[in-house]
C-alpha cells in the first residue's frame, strides 16, 4: 500500500448546517477519524462525531480521592508518631482532620485535572499538520471545516471526489 502524498483532506463549508450534514454523511458512510472544526460550539456534532468525554471528571474524583486519603493517612501518622494528648481528644479525630482533607481533596483534584487536560489534548503539542493549510485559521473566526484522514493514495482519490459531491467552499490537501 502506497502512502498518501497528505494526511488528509481539510474542507470548508459556508454554514455550520452544511457541516453537520457532511458530517453525518461521512459517519453515514463509514469513515473513521472524522473531525470537525468551527468557531463556535455546534451541539449536533458531539452527537454526529461521537464525542462523549467523561475522563476529565473521572480524573478530579480520583485524585480527590487521592487528596482526601493522603491527607487522612498524613494526619493519622503524625498523631501516631508524636501523640500530643489534650482535652481527652483522640489521637485519630477524624472531625479534627476534616478541614485539611477537604483542601487537599479539592487541591489534588483540580491538580488532576488540569495534569489530565494537558495529556488528553496532548499538549505542549508544537507542530500540528492543520496549521500548515492556510485557510484553516479561519476555523476561529468564520470557518467550518471538516477534516478526514487519507491512509493511501487511492483513500485520498476517493475522498476528495466524496467531498466534492458535497459541495464545500474549499478542499485542501493536509501535508504529512
Amino acid at each position: 500500500m502506497a502512502e498518501a502524498p497528505a494526511l488528509g483532506l481539510l474542507a470548508q463549508f459556508p454554514s455550520p448546517e452544511r457541516l453537520v450534514a457532511a458530517a453525518r454523511a461521512a459517519k453515514a458512510e463509514g469513515l473513521l477519524g472524522i473531525d470537525a472544526f468551527t468557531p463556535f460550539p455546534v451541539d449536533e456534532l458531539n452527537e454526529v462525531l461521537g464525542i462523549e468525554d467523561h475522563r476529565i471528571g473521572w480524573t478530579g474524583v480520583i485524585g480527590g480521592t487521592f487528596g482526601l486519603v493522603g491527607a487522612y493517612a498524613l494526619q493519622i501518622g503524625t498523631n501516631g508518631n508524636y501523640p500530643i494528648w489534650i482535652g481527652g481528644r483522640p489521637l485519630v479525630a477524624p472531625q479534627a482532620f476534616a478541614l485539611i482533607g477537604f483542601e487537599l481533596l479539592v487541591l489534588c483534584a483540580v491538580g488532576f485535572m488540569v495534569a489530565a487536560f494537558f495529556v488528553f489534548n496532548r499538549l505542549p503539542r508544537y507542530h500540528q499538520p492543520l496549521f500548515w493549510v492556510k485557510r484553516f485559521e479561519r476555523a476561529t473566526r468564520d470557518g467550518f471545516f471538516l477534516y478526514l484522514p487519507t491512509p493511501d493514495e487511492e483513500a485520498l482519490r476517493q475522498r476528495r471526489a466524496w467531498l466534492e459531491a458535497r459541495e464545500p467552499l474549499s478542499i485542501d490537501a493536509v501535508p504529512r
